[in-house]
């Protein structure tokens, strides 16, 4: 199962290189073209795999399984070898990736809006960019219908992101010069971005984690820290930076507050769980739920997600120059949780 690689922002070396597919129109290509002679003795799906770098193996494998890629005008097996010469016509349908650039109209809550950015409460369960499983029915989806001049920017003006179940405030850009302006602030760490946190265990005092992360070394899905500064381990992952201070404090709990200094892909859950405060409901970062009454254990289960929220975003308006900070309220399934916590 691939990681999702929500929460982290983008780099204009990255949003160039991303930019949005060309190829998520109605058509579908077909070509025809002669086997060169280099080619001779090769498998077909190897050589239809030089041929269309664009595509994987095993989808070019699928295509000839299912007709749509002729040799010299009949239906043929991946394995088939090639003699150089021959004719292939191939009917290219698209991929997943492509046609998950289109425009889906979905319940996006504005905070703000103009003619330059967008501000957006989005809600758990809502992922930000299509990738593998989530193909439709994300954020992005909804912005290109929102918004259709955004089709033309790189991942339709996203410029960060938030973890499908991480709630709270974001802003994408409407225009070209509103995306760059947003990049450079979030690269010069001018764009401030809390959050709120309801993790497990008694947070003392404030503090910062200043500790690198990268993917996990043996469980590829999740991300870890990789070279602890404190102990003058070399760092071998990207420099990830999370302060944090307590705001409520509980008998099991405390509700804190994470202000960060980078985005890297789940930067506070990865932080909160190393520094011993996992947060609370974090399928793949959270506490452990032995030891734990059974009543509890069901209502920590029911909330589902992850407790954090994106509460406030300050930023420069990329054409006014005008400071704007957005808010948005802890949501409600966030409230109650720390509502039951209250009464442990």
């Amino acid at each position: 199962m691939p990681i999702e690689l929500e929460d982290e922002d983008y780099s204009p070396t990255e949003l160039d290189r991303l930019a949005q597919p060309k190829a998520h129109n109605a058509s579908v290509p077909q070509v025809t073209l002669t086997v060169p002679l280099a080619l001779i003795g090769r498998r077909l799906d190897q050589g239809l795999a030089e041929l269309f770098p664009d595509y994987s193996r095993s989808r070019l494998a699928g295509m000839v399984k299912d007709g749509a890629i002729l040799l010299d005008g009949v239906a043929a097996q991946p394995k088939s070898k090639l003699l150089g010469g021959e004719t292939i016509i191939a009917t290219l349908t698209p991929r997943e990736e492509e046609l998950a650039f289109k425009p889906e109209v979905l319940p996006i809550e504005a905070i703000y809006e103009d003619d330059a950015i967008i501000v957006i409460n989005k809600p758990a369960g809502l992922v930000v960019h299509p990738g593998a499983g989530n193909w439709s029915g994300t954020l992005l989806n909804g912005l290109l219908a929102r918004n259709p001049q955004v089709a033309n920017l790189p991942r339709a003006g996203i410029v960060h992101r938030l973890d499908k179940d991480t709630s709270g405030v974001m802003v994408a850009a409407k225009t070209e010069a509103a995306q760059l302006s947003l990049v450079r602030q979030l690269q010069a760490r001018t764009m401030k971005r809390i959050y709120n946190a309801l993790v497990r265990g008694y947070v003392k005092d404030s503090g910062t984690v200043d500790a690198p992360i990268d993917r996990h070394p043996r469980e590829r899905t999740k991300m870890a820290v990789i070279g602890d500064t404190r102990r003058g381990e070399s760092n071998a992952g990207k420099s990830a930076v999370t302060h944090y201070r307590p705001m409520e404090r509980y008998e099991f709990h405390s509700l804190i507050e994470c202000s960060l200094e980078t985005g890297r892909t789940h930067q506070i859950r990865v932080h909160m769980q190393f520094i011993g405060f996992p947060l609370e409901g974090d399928p793949v970062y959270g506490p452990t739920m032995t030891k734990i009454d059974a009543h509890v254990r069901d209502t920590f289960n029911a909330f589902g997600r992850q407790a954090l929220h994106a509460r406030r975003l300050t930023l420069e308006h990329p054409v006014t120059s005008e400071a704007m900070t957005f808010e948005s309220p802890l949501p409600e399934d966030m409230q109650e949780l720390i509502a039951f916590v209250r009464e442990l």
